[in-house]
């Protein structure tokens, strides 16, 4: 297999380290381990105790036993711990698809969801989303587009970069395509738990359908991303043992320390989530005053849930150009659309930082001075 760059990654692994303003990241704002330890009672001790041999490949019983408490219809023996979010795309990918297969791609979207199957040699079907609607889908698009040859719809709610999630209905009506079509889904879910009204939460995918998996992380909405913690969650016993076997060519097991951590933190998961959603809430109010200022300069969709937003630029400098002269001169870091493969014309914003508010500002000045 032969992978094409992360675009990306790779534009990250240029500034996110220099750049003093990052307004485009996709995590919420992070804890110390003070801090996490801090939350319970002798955790400081139990930490220091930790025995840092090999962890159970399929992840720590106490840890896929808090996983599996997010779900209904769920148990610890329907989870697999995993390195992060990108092994999961990886492990599945791999393991469900053959060279030839077809699968349909909700568009935009992190580019390993579309990437590795290219690589394997499958056909992929970008499902876009309608940036002139409010970024919705076409469900009549998924119908006419699934094939014999089609083994999955890949799908993200909340959505990145975009913010976009369905509605209850247009989800139920996905699920029965699937269904009808006997075609698994996989389903990126690693924002879940930010909505901003819990009616919007949908249902993760592999509580509703035997043939999806679910896919989650630390990284985002726990804002835990150093953890290197993720999961599946799948109840199909077939793909989820050929998961777990293809996991012993790639990390086999996970980090002792990072399953600790992860244990403890959804142990307080109210208290991360709260505290996370209130960061995001009280970031999206200023990005309102910001968009309703500059609406000349930006058009926006606020979104239902999550921590980013796609902007389209209503001026006619390209996104890269904006975003690159944007960084070198008041070291402000915005995501431009190109790197999605979608266009250049729209950028990322990132709202789960503490300091948002702060990298906003340096973003005014900058349009202020009239750079544009």
């Amino acid at each position: 297999m032969k992978l094409n760059d992360f675009k990306l990654e790779r534009f990250f692994a240029r500034f996110e380290f220099t750049a003093p303003y990052l307004l485009c990241t996709s995590d919420c704002e992070s804890f110390t381990i003070e801090e996490l330890l801090a939350l319970e009672k002798n955790a400081g001790e139990a930490f220091r105790k930790l025995h840092l041999g090999y962890t159970e490949t399929l992840g720590n019983p106490e840890l896929r036993c808090e996983i599996s408490k997010l779900y209904t219809n769920t148990t610890p023996d329907d989870i697999i711990v995993l390195a992060g979010a990108e092994e999961g795309i990886f492990i599945f990918m791999n393991v469900l698809l053959e060279p030839g297969d077809h699968i349909i791609v909700q568009s935009p979207c992190y580019q390993s969801l579309s990437e590795i199957a290219h690589a394997i040699g499958c056909k992929v079907t970008d499902w876009s989303m309608d940036a002139q609607n409010n970024w919705e889908l076409d469900l009549d698009f998924l119908k006419k587009n699934i094939t014999r040859q089609t083994k999955a719809i890949v799908v993200n709610f909340p959505n990145t970069p975009t913010g976009y999630t369905m509605t209850g209905e247009m989800f139920n009506k996905l699920i029965e395509i699937a269904r009808q079509h006997d075609i698994y889904i996989f389903s990126d879910e690693v924002y879940r738990f930010l909505e901003y009204l819990e009616k919007d939460r949908l249902p993760s995918a592999c509580e509703v359908y035997d043939k999806a998996v679910s896919l989650g992380v630390m990284s985002k909405s726990f804002g835990l991303p150093g953890l290197r913690i993720g999961w599946i969650a799948a109840r199909d016993k077939v793909l989820y043992k050929k998961i777990a076997s293809f996991k012993d060519y790639t990390t086999i097991c996970s980090s002792a320390p990072g399953e600790f951590l992860a244990t403890l933190a959804l142990r307080n998961k109210e208290y991360i989530l709260k505290r996370n959603l209130g960061i995001i809430t009280s970031n999206l109010q200023l990005l309102e005053i910001f968009f309703k200022k500059y609406e000349d300069l930006f058009e926006w969709v606020k979104p239902r849930a999550g921590l980013l937003i796609f902007p389209r630029l209503k001026f006619e400098q390209e996104a890269e150009a904006f975003c690159l002269d944007l960084v070198n001169k008041k070291g402000v870091l915005l995501l431009p659309g190109n790197i999605y493969n979608y266009d250049n014309h729209h950028v990322r914003f990132g709202f789960g930082r503490l300091n948002m508010p702060e990298a906003l500002a340096k973003l005014e000045e900058y349009l202020e001075k009239g750079i544009i």
